[in-house]
């Protein structure tokens, strides 16, 4: 199992910037991906941008340019610092770990969740 702890969110205005991190303890595999997803109310939980343990990122379009995502693998901890943030951008936002062997998926865990809200 793993346990993740998610750090961060809150209100802002348009324009401004916000940083969510999450700490991932328990049984971690070298091979894993640490991402963040959101859902807004109605929608589905869509991919906001993802770090692979070598390092490679991906990102939805949409956050482009914006969002950068990080992590720490010494500390087990992924970070995703928000800039230029937009009323759209207003969600849930879940910290997601899968874990891997090889090629094969082990596990997929989530974080609680953490409110953003983006006011106009």
């Amino acid at each position: 199992q793993v346990q993740l702890v998610e750090s961060g969110g809150g209100l802002v205005q348009a324009g401004g910037s916000l940083r969510l991190s999450c700490a991932a303890s328990g049984n971690i595999r070298s091979v894993n991906d640490m991402g963040w997803y959101r859902q807004a109310p109605g929608k589905q939980r869509e991919l906001v941008a993802i770090i692979t343990s070598g390092g490679t990122t991906n990102y939805k379009d949409s956050v482009k340019g914006r969002f950068t995502i990080s992590r720490d693998n010494a500390k087990n901890t992924v970070a995703l610092q928000m800039n230029s943030l937009k009323p759209e951008d207003t969600a849930v936002y879940y910290c997601n770990f899968k874990r891997y062997s090889g090629v094969y998926l082990l596990g997929d865990y989530w974080g609680q969740g953490t409110q953003v809200t983006v006011s106009s």
